[in-house]
């Protein structure tokens, strides 16, 4: 079976223009869906980190509390924790310290960030992460 000549030089040719053009338009499509969604999620990133961060030192304060039978002071703060709990103390994903109060306000003992402004209060990035507001996440 012979292939012709015309269907030979067809098949090496690629993409016309025409195709092109039709996968860029479908890929811009794509894009204005999938681009907004994606932009949000820095964000979301940093925020699900720091309650990350905060789940991981109330568990490495409560191994504290098991080897000493009581949390550090808030004058210890949570240097206490470095060496045998903790390697090292993590900041925040806005590179600021976690803040540590014992007696805490919001439990028996508060561990916190105070988000992307530094500040109480806030919303979105800006909102305070705490161990009393980490239930059903």
């Amino acid at each position: 079976m012979k292939i012709s000549t015309y269907n030979r030089r067809r098949a090496n040719r690629g993409f016309t223009l025409i195709e092109v053009l039709v996968v860029i338009v479908i890929l811009g499509i794509l894009a204005s869906f999938v681009v907004p969604n994606i932009m949000d999620k820095p964000g979301q990133a940093k925020i699900t980190k720091a309650k990350s961060d905060v789940r991981a030192i109330e568990s490495a304060l409560n191994m504290y509390k098991l080897a000493n039978h009581d949390y550090p002071g808030t004058d210890e703060g949570l240097e206490a924790l470095v060496g045998n709990e903790l390697p090292r103390l993590p900041t925040d994903p806005w590179d600021n310290a976690y803040f540590y109060l014992n007696p805490g306000q919001n439990g028996v003992i508060d561990i916190y960030s105070l988000g992307r402004d530094g500040a109480q209060g806030g919303e979105g990035e800006d909102a305070d992460i705490g161990n009393w507001n980490l239930s059903g996440d």
